[in-house]
């Protein structure tokens, strides 16, 4: 896949462009975004997210299109479980509602940046040493099987993380929000508030997310270029999708399960194509190794599309009917139903 200099700049443009309207549009005046406005964005974004890879189809031809398509929906699904991580954060940090989407902007900021450097080091890494592979599809197997254990194990605590203490410890921090301010003076004291300090607990969260995230994405692209742009897209409407699906997550009871297959697959698909190119003398004398065929683009998106939909039903049906035995048995039924936190 050639990308010409005008493609990639242009992207990034648009990438710029799109952050510009939500710093100025939306979080420059602090509010609580409705419903509808959640919607609405989120639609926006991902339909410009397929326009992306419509124009990624027309140009280059639909197997670097469905392999963009691939890695843009398994980051989005893999992003809906970052937002477990999200709502705790708030809820540790009670962050008021009109300035969360400042703190989010401000994280996927971060993300954006962290997330770029681990792409190009792992493209990198890829074209000299393609052993990398089989790092990539056993840590994502790994990493399987640990999600598969807590599928439904959505800790009730948020635990601060060594960067979030190492930033407590040397550095003065207020007790109390001053607005959407990031800084502040008590007795003459430069102190940073709450304010930054959850931006950093957002931001240094989502660098843990991408040690999961960008091995997934290379076993579906080794196309720099459309890693990039998946995650960038997918990243961009995270705030949005946060507000929207916020009161939802509670019941995706299932969503662990269905990444963890998607995880699972991914890596298997990644030690496969590890054997097809493989150049390590200890594993069949250096030579490739072909007897499994290779999982195609498409049954790779097919796979990824089918197990969200059916995790997506199930959690919802499984949630009808909790509902609907707590509605008839009231003491028995409440212990079943999941309680939303408080935002």
């Amino acid at each position: 896949m050639t990308v010409p200099f005008w493609a990639w700049a242009l992207t990034v443009a648009a990438i710029v462009a799109m952050l510009a309207v939500d710093y100025v549009g939306h979080v420059r005046t602090p509010h609580a975004p409705t419903l509808r406005e959640a919607a609405r964005w989120s639609a926006i974004y991902v339909g410009v997210a397929v326009a992306f890879g419509a124009l990624v189809w027309l140009v280059w031809g639909a197997e670097y299109g469905g392999e963009y398509f691939a890695g843009y929906v398994t980051e989005k699904s893999l992003s809906v479980d970052n937002l477990f991580v999200f709502v705790l954060i708030m809820s540790s940090f009670r962050v008021p509602r009109e300035y969360q989407q400042k703190v989010l902007l401000v994280g996927v900021t971060v993300a954006l940046v962290l997330r770029t450097t681990f792409i190009v080091a792992g493209a990198a890494l890829i074209a000299t040493f393609s052993w990398v592979f089989y790092l990539f599809g056993a840590f994502l197997v790994w990493t399987a099987i640990a999600q598969l254990r807590h599928a439904n194990d959505h800790d009730e605590e948020f635990h601060e993380n060594g960067v979030l203490r190492f930033v407590r410890r040397v550095l003065p921090t207020s007790s109390a929000y001053a607005g959407d301010r990031l800084t502040t003076r008590s007795d003459g004291r430069l102190l940073i508030t709450p304010m930054l300090v959850v931006m950093i607990a957002i931001g240094s969260a989502d660098l843990l997310f991408a040690v999961d995230s960008i091995p997934a994405i290379f076993g579906l692209t080794e196309q720099t270029f459309l890693v990039f742009a998946a995650n960038a897209f997918s990243l961009l409407g995270l705030r949005q999708l946060f507000f929207l699906v916020d009161g939802l997550l509670d019941r995706l009871v299932y969503l662990g399960y269905g990444l963890a297959a998607i995880l699972g697959f991914i890596g298997v698909k990644l030690l496969v194509h590890a054997l097809h190119t493989n150049e390590l003398p200890f594993v069949n004398s250096g030579r490739h190794v072909t007897l499994v065929p290779e999982i195609p683009t498409a049954a790779s998106l097919g796979f990824i599309v089918v197990v969200l939909a059916v995790t997506t039903f199930a959690s919802l049906q499984r949630d009808r009917r909790v509902r609907a035995l707590a509605a008839a048995h009231p003491q028995a039924g409440a212990r079943a139903v999941p309680q939303s936190k408080e935002r």
